[in-house]
Protein backbone atom coordinates (compact mmCIF):
# COMPACT_ATOMS: atom_id res chain seq x y z
CA UNK A 1 0.00 0.00 0.00
CA UNK A 2 1.16 3.68 -1.10
CA UNK A 3 0.24 7.03 -0.66
CA UNK A 4 0.42 8.55 -3.67
CA UNK A 5 0.75 12.92 -4.20
CA UNK A 6 -3.29 13.97 -4.17
CA UNK A 7 -4.76 11.55 -2.43
CA UNK A 8 -6.45 13.10 0.87
CA UNK A 9 -5.55 12.01 3.96
CA UNK A 10 -8.05 11.82 7.58
CA UNK A 11 -6.19 11.83 10.85
CA UNK A 12 -8.27 10.39 13.26
CA UNK A 13 -6.89 11.23 16.76
CA UNK A 14 -5.99 14.69 15.52
CA UNK A 15 -6.57 16.64 18.75
CA UNK A 16 -4.40 14.77 20.45
CA UNK A 17 -0.69 15.67 21.59
CA UNK A 18 1.17 13.09 18.85
CA UNK A 19 -2.25 13.34 16.08
CA UNK A 20 -1.70 17.14 16.13
CA UNK A 21 1.76 16.96 15.96
CA UNK A 22 2.58 14.59 13.31
CA UNK A 23 -0.28 16.02 11.40
CA UNK A 24 1.75 19.18 11.19
CA UNK A 25 4.87 17.29 10.21
CA UNK A 26 3.17 15.05 7.55
CA UNK A 27 1.68 18.36 5.96
CA UNK A 28 5.01 19.68 5.56
CA UNK A 29 6.09 16.44 3.41
CA UNK A 30 3.49 16.84 0.82
CA UNK A 31 0.70 15.07 2.37
CA UNK A 32 -2.90 16.23 1.89
CA UNK A 33 -4.05 15.99 5.28
CA UNK A 34 -7.82 17.53 4.62
CA UNK A 35 -9.61 16.45 8.21
CA UNK A 36 -9.44 14.70 11.71
CA UNK A 37 -11.55 13.28 13.82
CA UNK A 38 -11.96 13.06 16.80
CA UNK A 39 -15.37 12.05 19.02
CA UNK A 40 -16.78 14.53 20.62
CA UNK A 41 -14.77 17.68 19.83
CA UNK A 42 -16.15 18.27 16.21
CA UNK A 43 -16.07 21.58 15.06
CA UNK A 44 -12.85 22.32 16.11
CA UNK A 45 -9.52 22.80 13.54
CA UNK A 46 -5.79 21.78 14.72
CA UNK A 47 -3.27 23.88 12.18
CA UNK A 48 -6.75 24.59 9.94
CA UNK A 49 -7.78 21.36 9.56
CA UNK A 50 -10.81 20.82 10.42
CA UNK A 51 -12.19 18.48 13.07
CA UNK A 52 -15.60 15.93 12.77
CA UNK A 53 -17.06 13.76 15.22
CA UNK A 54 -16.66 10.73 13.14
CA UNK A 55 -15.15 9.40 9.61
CA UNK A 56 -18.37 8.71 8.32
CA UNK A 57 -19.50 13.17 9.07
CA UNK A 58 -15.97 13.92 7.44
CA UNK A 59 -16.63 12.26 4.34
CA UNK A 60 -20.32 13.83 3.81
CA UNK A 61 -17.82 17.11 3.08
CA UNK A 62 -14.44 15.32 1.83
CA UNK A 63 -13.53 12.70 -0.47
CA UNK A 64 -11.06 10.92 1.66
CA UNK A 65 -8.42 8.08 0.47
CA UNK A 66 -6.22 7.28 3.42
CA UNK A 67 -6.53 7.58 7.30
CA UNK A 68 -4.03 7.52 9.91
CA UNK A 69 -5.11 6.30 13.51
CA UNK A 70 -2.84 7.86 16.55
CA UNK A 71 -5.88 6.28 18.96
CA UNK A 72 -4.75 4.02 21.66
CA UNK A 73 -5.24 0.46 21.51
CA UNK A 74 -8.46 -0.17 22.64
CA UNK A 75 -10.09 2.60 20.86
CA UNK A 76 -8.21 1.39 17.67
CA UNK A 77 -10.93 -1.39 15.96
CA UNK A 78 -13.98 0.73 16.41
CA UNK A 79 -11.73 3.88 15.05
CA UNK A 80 -10.74 1.61 12.23
CA UNK A 81 -14.28 -0.04 10.98
CA UNK A 82 -15.75 3.47 11.57
CA UNK A 83 -12.98 4.49 8.78
CA UNK A 84 -13.63 1.06 6.80
CA UNK A 85 -17.62 1.42 6.85
CA UNK A 86 -17.18 5.09 5.83
CA UNK A 87 -15.48 3.86 2.88
CA UNK A 88 -11.80 4.84 3.37
CA UNK A 89 -9.81 2.27 1.52
CA UNK A 90 -6.11 2.93 2.88
CA UNK A 91 -5.30 2.56 6.98
CA UNK A 92 -2.29 3.22 8.43
CA UNK A 93 -2.77 1.32 11.54
CA UNK A 94 -0.41 2.98 14.49
CA UNK A 95 -1.41 1.40 17.73
CA UNK A 96 0.79 -1.52 19.34
CA UNK A 97 -0.93 -3.82 22.00
CA UNK A 98 -4.31 -3.82 20.13
CA UNK A 99 -5.74 -7.31 21.02
CA UNK A 100 -5.48 -9.72 18.86
CA UNK A 101 -9.63 -10.51 18.18
CA UNK A 102 -9.81 -6.71 17.50
CA UNK A 103 -7.09 -6.73 14.90
CA UNK A 104 -8.61 -9.77 13.18
CA UNK A 105 -11.69 -8.19 13.33
CA UNK A 106 -10.39 -5.08 11.58
CA UNK A 107 -8.81 -7.37 8.59
CA UNK A 108 -12.02 -9.39 7.82
CA UNK A 109 -13.94 -6.36 7.54
CA UNK A 110 -11.24 -4.45 5.39
CA UNK A 111 -11.20 -7.67 3.34
CA UNK A 112 -15.34 -7.81 3.06
CA UNK A 113 -14.72 -3.99 1.66
CA UNK A 114 -12.05 -4.18 -0.75
CA UNK A 115 -9.88 -1.76 2.05
CA UNK A 116 -6.47 -2.12 2.78
CA UNK A 117 -4.55 -2.20 5.87
CA UNK A 118 -0.71 -1.08 7.03
CA UNK A 119 0.02 -2.37 10.35
CA UNK A 120 -1.00 -2.22 13.14
CA UNK A 121 2.40 -1.44 15.00
CA UNK A 122 3.74 0.29 11.81
CA UNK A 123 5.35 3.52 11.70
CA UNK A 124 4.06 4.13 8.48
CA UNK A 125 4.98 5.33 4.78
CA UNK A 126 6.88 7.79 3.15
CA UNK A 127 7.07 8.32 -0.61
CA UNK A 128 10.00 11.05 -0.62
CA UNK A 129 9.08 14.12 -1.94
CA UNK A 130 4.91 12.98 -1.92
CA UNK A 131 3.78 11.85 1.09
CA UNK A 132 4.57 10.87 4.29
CA UNK A 133 1.88 9.01 6.41
CA UNK A 134 2.58 8.20 10.28
CA UNK A 135 5.59 8.65 12.22
CA UNK A 136 8.40 8.20 10.20
CA UNK A 137 10.85 11.41 9.73
CA UNK A 138 9.60 11.90 6.30
CA UNK A 139 10.39 15.61 6.47
CA UNK A 140 14.18 15.27 7.35
CA UNK A 141 16.26 15.11 3.83
CA UNK A 142 19.47 13.14 5.37
CA UNK A 143 17.08 10.40 6.15
CA UNK A 144 14.56 10.50 3.08
CA UNK A 145 15.14 11.78 -0.49
CA UNK A 146 13.18 10.93 -4.00
CA UNK A 147 15.01 8.42 -5.63
CA UNK A 148 14.10 4.63 -7.06
CA UNK A 149 15.22 2.58 -4.18
CA UNK A 150 11.50 0.84 -2.45
CA UNK A 151 12.16 -0.19 1.40
CA UNK A 152 10.30 -2.63 3.06
CA UNK A 153 11.05 -2.66 7.40
CA UNK A 154 9.13 -4.51 10.21
CA UNK A 155 10.80 -1.84 11.87
CA UNK A 156 10.51 2.13 11.81
CA UNK A 157 14.03 2.48 14.19
CA UNK A 158 15.63 -0.06 11.74
CA UNK A 159 13.91 1.67 8.61
CA UNK A 160 15.21 4.84 9.30
CA UNK A 161 18.75 3.49 10.28
CA UNK A 162 18.62 2.16 6.24
CA UNK A 163 17.17 4.83 4.80
CA UNK A 164 19.89 7.30 6.22
CA UNK A 165 22.51 5.23 5.02
CA UNK A 166 21.10 5.01 1.65
CA UNK A 167 21.29 8.67 1.19
CA UNK A 168 24.48 8.81 3.22
CA UNK A 169 25.69 6.20 0.17
CA UNK A 170 24.09 8.60 -2.61
CA UNK A 171 20.24 7.01 -2.84
CA UNK A 172 17.38 8.08 -2.74
CA UNK A 173 13.86 6.05 -2.08
CA UNK A 174 10.57 5.44 -4.35
CA UNK A 175 8.93 4.92 -1.49
CA UNK A 176 9.50 3.19 2.53
CA UNK A 177 6.64 0.81 3.82
CA UNK A 178 6.68 0.06 7.36
CA UNK A 179 4.23 -3.06 8.04
CA UNK A 180 4.75 -3.30 12.09
CA UNK A 181 5.90 -5.95 14.11
CA UNK A 182 3.09 -7.45 15.16
CA UNK A 183 2.34 -11.38 14.63
CA UNK A 184 -1.13 -10.37 12.60
CA UNK A 185 -0.50 -7.75 9.74
CA UNK A 186 -2.69 -6.11 7.05
CA UNK A 187 0.48 -5.77 4.68
CA UNK A 188 2.94 -8.63 4.80
CA UNK A 189 6.42 -8.67 3.44
CA UNK A 190 5.48 -10.27 1.07
CA UNK A 191 2.65 -8.03 0.25
CA UNK A 192 4.95 -4.90 0.28
CA UNK A 193 7.59 -6.46 -2.14
CA UNK A 194 5.10 -7.41 -4.75
CA UNK A 195 3.86 -3.55 -4.29
CA UNK A 196 7.65 -2.19 -4.83
CA UNK A 197 8.10 -4.37 -7.32
CA UNK A 198 4.68 -3.28 -9.41
CA UNK A 199 5.96 -0.09 -8.79
CA UNK A 200 7.73 1.74 -11.86
CA UNK A 201 9.24 4.20 -9.80
CA UNK A 202 11.48 1.51 -8.25
CA UNK A 203 14.42 -0.30 -9.22
CA UNK A 204 15.64 -2.00 -6.73
CA UNK A 205 14.01 -3.73 -2.99
CA UNK A 206 15.94 -3.11 -0.06
CA UNK A 207 14.09 -5.66 2.84
CA UNK A 208 14.67 -5.23 5.82
CA UNK A 209 13.49 -8.17 8.74
CA UNK A 210 14.79 -9.01 11.94
CA UNK A 211 14.55 -13.05 13.62
CA UNK A 212 10.93 -13.98 14.44
CA UNK A 213 8.05 -15.07 12.19
CA UNK A 214 8.19 -16.37 8.74
CA UNK A 215 7.31 -13.58 6.80
CA UNK A 216 10.52 -13.19 5.37
CA UNK A 217 10.65 -16.86 4.07
CA UNK A 218 7.32 -16.70 2.45
CA UNK A 219 8.62 -13.35 0.85
CA UNK A 220 11.61 -15.32 -0.94
CA UNK A 221 9.65 -17.17 -2.91
CA UNK A 222 8.28 -14.22 -4.99
CA UNK A 223 11.95 -12.76 -4.85
CA UNK A 224 13.31 -16.00 -6.63
CA UNK A 225 10.98 -14.63 -9.76
CA UNK A 226 11.65 -10.51 -9.84
CA UNK A 227 14.31 -9.08 -12.21
CA UNK A 228 14.82 -5.57 -9.56
CA UNK A 229 17.63 -6.48 -7.40
CA UNK A 230 16.63 -7.08 -3.59
CA UNK A 231 18.89 -6.88 -0.73
CA UNK A 232 18.20 -7.68 2.51
CA UNK A 233 19.51 -7.18 6.04
CA UNK A 234 18.11 -9.18 8.71
CA UNK A 235 18.65 -7.95 12.16
CA UNK A 236 19.11 -9.96 15.76
CA UNK A 237 21.21 -13.02 13.95
CA UNK A 238 23.53 -13.23 16.60
CA UNK A 239 20.79 -13.46 19.43
CA UNK A 240 20.97 -16.15 21.89
CA UNK A 241 18.86 -19.25 21.08
CA UNK A 242 15.34 -18.73 22.79
CA UNK A 243 15.95 -14.83 23.33
CA UNK A 244 13.29 -12.77 22.81
CA UNK A 245 13.26 -10.06 20.72
CA UNK A 246 10.89 -6.32 20.89
CA UNK A 247 8.21 -7.15 18.42
CA UNK A 248 5.58 -9.59 19.03
CA UNK A 249 5.82 -11.51 15.88
CA UNK A 250 9.44 -11.60 16.84
CA UNK A 251 9.16 -15.54 17.71
CA UNK A 252 11.38 -18.49 16.42
CA UNK A 253 10.05 -21.83 16.22
CA UNK A 254 11.53 -25.06 15.71
CA UNK A 255 14.14 -23.52 13.43
CA UNK A 256 11.68 -21.45 11.08
CA UNK A 257 12.30 -17.80 11.93
CA UNK A 258 15.64 -17.82 12.74
CA UNK A 259 18.30 -15.62 10.99
CA UNK A 260 20.20 -18.48 8.95
CA UNK A 261 16.78 -19.75 7.86
CA UNK A 262 15.58 -16.49 6.63
CA UNK A 263 19.26 -15.74 5.05
CA UNK A 264 19.08 -19.13 3.51
CA UNK A 265 15.93 -18.24 1.91
CA UNK A 266 16.84 -15.16 0.51
CA UNK A 267 19.92 -15.77 -0.18
CA UNK A 268 18.50 -18.89 -2.39
CA UNK A 269 16.10 -16.81 -3.84
CA UNK A 270 19.06 -14.62 -5.79
CA UNK A 271 18.78 -11.43 -3.00
CA UNK A 272 21.69 -10.21 -1.75
CA UNK A 273 22.14 -10.15 2.40
CA UNK A 274 24.66 -7.98 4.14
CA UNK A 275 25.10 -7.75 7.85
CA UNK A 276 25.11 -4.28 9.13
CA UNK A 277 23.22 -1.62 7.39
CA UNK A 278 26.00 0.61 6.28
CA UNK A 279 27.02 -2.32 3.57
CA UNK A 280 23.60 -1.75 1.65
CA UNK A 281 24.85 0.69 -0.27
CA UNK A 282 27.98 -0.71 -1.92
CA UNK A 283 25.46 -4.13 -2.10
CA UNK A 284 22.87 -2.29 -4.14
CA UNK A 285 26.02 -0.67 -6.53
CA UNK A 286 27.16 -4.54 -7.14
CA UNK A 287 23.87 -5.44 -8.12
CA UNK A 288 23.01 -2.55 -10.88
CA UNK A 289 21.34 -0.23 -9.06
CA UNK A 290 22.79 3.49 -9.98
CA UNK A 291 22.67 6.08 -6.98
CA UNK A 292 21.87 9.79 -7.97
CA UNK A 293 24.61 11.87 -5.59
CA UNK A 294 22.90 14.29 -2.99
CA UNK A 295 22.64 17.85 -3.57
CA UNK A 296 24.29 20.31 -1.06
CA UNK A 297 21.44 20.36 1.05
CA UNK A 298 21.40 16.92 1.37
CA UNK A 299 25.35 17.01 2.04
CA UNK A 300 24.59 19.99 4.38
CA UNK A 301 22.11 17.78 6.48
CA UNK A 302 24.13 14.84 6.62
CA UNK A 303 27.23 16.29 8.02
CA UNK A 304 25.20 18.29 10.65
CA UNK A 305 23.12 14.87 11.84
CA UNK A 306 26.67 13.10 11.93
CA UNK A 307 28.60 13.09 15.75
CA UNK A 308 31.39 15.37 16.18
CA UNK A 309 34.79 14.25 16.27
Amino acid sequence: MLVRRGESVVVQGITGRQGSYWSQRMAECGTRVVAGVSPGKGGRDVAGVPVYDSVAEATARHHLDATVLFVPPMAARDAALDAISAGVRKVVFLAEHVPAQDVMEVLARARESGAQVLGPNTAGLVVPGETSVGIMPGFARNIFRPGSIGVVSRSGSLGTLVCLNLVTAGFGQSAFVGIGGDPILGTTTLDAVRTLDADDRTDAVVLVGEIGGVMEEEAAAYVATMTKPVVAYIAGRTAPPGKRMGHAGAIVTDGRGSGESKVDALTGAGATVVDVPSQIGEALRAAGAQPAEPDEAVRSSVRDASPSR
